[in-house]
């Protein structure tokens, strides 16, 4: 094992399967000698050359555009989007063309293409570069979700993304890329659609996703002091999504609670809530909590962007309150 941090994990995915496969190619804006801007990229040019590590104009659209017809042509492109705030210009190509080829020409034309990109809030970039967008990819037929918490998970999950056969949304939490982690040596390649059980407890179930999970489990530890045991869910992959884990540990301890980033209207808990609802009621011993952003744009000041953001204080005393 060798002890990476989240953005050392991103640059070694990529690596791993650019020198696994040639048809690999990466393409999106400062990728190349500037390591990107989030420095998740550091060395892949030097490694890989510009024709593999390709800079391109500020432009999504030719981005995803480029990326797009490369993978209906044989290769299998990795586009990164700065911020997933931008995906907004760009989201007729994504939502109407990248998702619906394969299944508007019958399967003949496929899209192995990996769209990565830096998401949500905690590092003060305001309203327009501060975004949760899961939920955006999550409501398009056709488009895979995956949003990983951990280096390991961040270098597995992406390996098993670039070899997947259709279109997948990358989201890497912003706050996330400086956290450090235990990561396998060698290959590592992990399974889309699988959520991970990082903590086993009796008393509730709390279902979080990337930057929310490490929230979730300090929430756990304070709960235990309190007499309250949870099980903690890192669900990972929203599309496809692992409602058989997901269930199964709602059914262990009777209460569920989510704890989102995204804005609290339609966001991805509340798909999992009806899921739960429909498929476990008589197994629930209380109504479902959801732990959420207000729907309101982020804001850049520091103390306004805690606030609005779910935190540990607040998964606790929401759990709390809510088993009492």
């Amino acid at each position: 094992m060798a002890e990476l941090s989240y953005r050392e994990a991103v640059a070694a995915g990529i690596a791993q399967e650019m020198a696994r496969d040639e048809t690999v190619y990466f393409i999106g804006e400062d990728i190349g000698a500037a390591g990107g801007v989030f420095k998740a990229t550091v060395g892949l040019f030097e490694r890989f050359g510009p024709e593999r590590v390709r800079d391109t104009p500020i432009s999504e659209q030719a981005i995803i555009g480029a990326a797009m017809g490369a993978a209906m042509t044989g290769l299998r492109p990795i586009a990164e989007i700065m911020f997933s705030d931008f995906l907004a210009t760009c989201w007729d190509m994504v939502a109407n063309q990248v998702a619906k080829t394969r299944y508007m020409t019958d399967g003949q034309v496929s899209l192995p293409l990996v769209i990565r990109t830096a998401n949500g809030g905690g590092t003060r970039f305001g309203a327009q570069h501060s975004q949760s967008l899961e939920n955006w990819g999550m409501a398009v037929p056709g488009l895979k979700v995956v949003a990983p918490s951990s280096p390991a998970d961040a270098k597995g999950l992406l390996a098993a993304a670039i070899r997947d056969p259709d279109p997948v949304l990358f989201f890497e939490q912003k706050s996330l890329y400086g956290i450090k982690g235990e990561v396998p040596d060698g290959e590592h390649l992990d399974r889309l659609g699988t959520a991970r059980v990082l903590r086993n407890g009796k008393h509730c179930t709390i279902v979080a996703l990337a930057a929310m999970v490490p929230k979730a489990m300090q929430a756990a530890e304070q709960l235990a002091a309190m007499g309250i045991d949870a099980t903690v869910v890192d669900v990972r992959s929203l599309v496809p999504l692992d409602t058989r884990t997901i269930l199964g540990e709602i059914v262990k301890t009777g209460r569920l609670f989510t704890v989102e980033e995204n804005p609290r209207l339609c966001g991805w808990g509340a798909e999992i809530a009806s899921i739960a609802a429909d498929e476990c009621f008589d197994d629930l011993d209380g109504p479902i909590v959801r732990i959420t952003t207000p729907h309101v744009p982020l804001p850049a000041a520091d103390v306004l962007e805690d606030a609005a953001m779910p935190s540990v204080d607040r998964i606790v005393e929401t759990v709390r309150k809510s088993m009492r």
